[in-house]
């Protein structure tokens, strides 16, 4: 970007924090390769946008939104497997309810926030909102959900002399933050939506306004500001897949807008994922079509047993780790009839008993949730 000056290392006495430069402001792209990559990574968002409006998205909507809080979440050390996500609180291991829960956390705000773009623009409320969410009842919980920080945070390292990275100090959030929403909604800056949120995510990680979970909300807003723009109609794209898969590049390129003044670089990283995770989208979606032949075929044998058949399989893609007892309480049949499904389920290969155990057996769709 052309004369792009990302911002200053300032003296705080011991220690030097970073104040970066203000990005409402006229943008001049002079970059030809990241003018070609957004030109691809349009093109397959609009594939992937198409795709779902041929299919019932909202049958899949949770399976994106687990494997984006998973991917998310891993980033920052939390871990848990896909399947542990569709557990019952109850079912997950005392050690792990930590994760569990910031996973959940992450779920919850993401559907929240989704729902309140109806009703609230793209905006610092919605954000801590988000993160209040984020926080409730987890590791951070103390470290003011929902609210922006008053006091200085630092990157890496144990204290703030050997920090890798010191954001600005919390006397300039405010103002930051002002500037980034004021950018967000311009009608004037005529910048692409692409772009936009590619920069606004470096801004946000760069401002870093809260004490805990800057991460999880910085990947997060970049879904709700696709949505927001009508660039998606449903939160289908999530970055943090292709983030986590090449961690250290993410945070090397972060870093080298703010010691190089290199923007160019990071957009090219930003728009690749893009690319490659709406390739990624619809090629899904392919492989849930071949699934969902091979299945009814299946099912067409059945006759009488069609029906409750049927509406397990549907049950199961919105939930695919399940127990006995929920099957029945979803579908409000017997148990003895659950059972009989379940039995059926297992002996043609659609599902398999997870927990090698007797009592309190757990079935997984497992064919569906690799998928993802």
């Amino acid at each position: 970007m052309k004369n792009f000056k990302a911002g200053q290392f300032v003296s705080q006495g011991t220690y030097k924090a970073f104040i970066p430069a203000k990005i409402n402001r006229t943008w001049h792209i002079d970059d030809m390769e990241v003018i070609a990559l957004l030109s691809r990574a349009d093109r397959e968002l609009g594939r992937l946008d198409m795709f779902s409006e041929y299919v019932d998205i909202e049958r899949y909507i949770r399976m994106h939104i687990a494997k984006e809080a998973n991917q998310s979440s891993k980033i920052e050390g939390t871990q848990t497997r896909m399947e542990d996500i569709f557990l019952l609180e109850e079912d997950v291991k005392q050690e792990m309810r930590d994760d569990w829960q910031e996973v959940q956390n992450y779920i919850s705000a993401m559907n929240e926030s989704v729902q309140q773009l109806h009703r609230l623009p793209f905006s610092g409320r919605l954000i801590r909102q988000a993160h209040k969410i984020l926080l409730q009842g987890v590791r951070g919980r103390h470290k003011l959900p929902g609210q922006y920080r008053t006091s200085q945070n630092w990157i890496g390292g144990a204290t703030l002399n050997d920090a890798a990275f010191i954001p600005p100090p919390y006397t300039e959030i405010p103002e930051l933050m002002s500037d980034l929403e004021k950018f967000a909604n311009s009608q004037d800056n005529t910048l692409p939506d692409l772009l936009k949120i590619a920069i606004i995510h470096y801004q946000f990680e760069t401002i870093h306004p809260f004490l805990d979970g800057n991460g999880r909300v910085g990947r997060l807003i970049i879904t709700l500001y696709l949505v927001d723009k009508n660039i998606l109609k449903r939160p289908i794209l999530y970055l943090s897949d292709f983030f986590e898969k090449h961690r250290q590049l993410y945070y090397d390129n972060l870093m080298h807008v703010r010691t190089h003044d290199d923007l160019s670089q990071w957009l090219k990283f930003f728009l690749t994922g893009v690319i490659e995770t709406a390739k990624q989208g619809v090629d899904t979606f392919d492989k849930i079509f071949n699934l969902q032949k091979e299945l009814d075929a299946k099912l067409k044998s059945l006759k009488s047993r069609e029906g409750n058949a049927r509406r397990m399989l549907e049950f199961m893609y919105h939930q695919p780790v399940f127990n006995a007892n929920l099957l029945a309480r979803e579908l409000d049949i017997s148990m003895a009839t659950a059972y009989k499904l379940i039995e059926m389920f297992v002996e043609w290969q659609i599902i398999k008993e997870m927990t090698g155990a007797k009592r309190g057996r757990l079935f997984v769709f497992e064919e569906y949730l690799l998928l993802f």
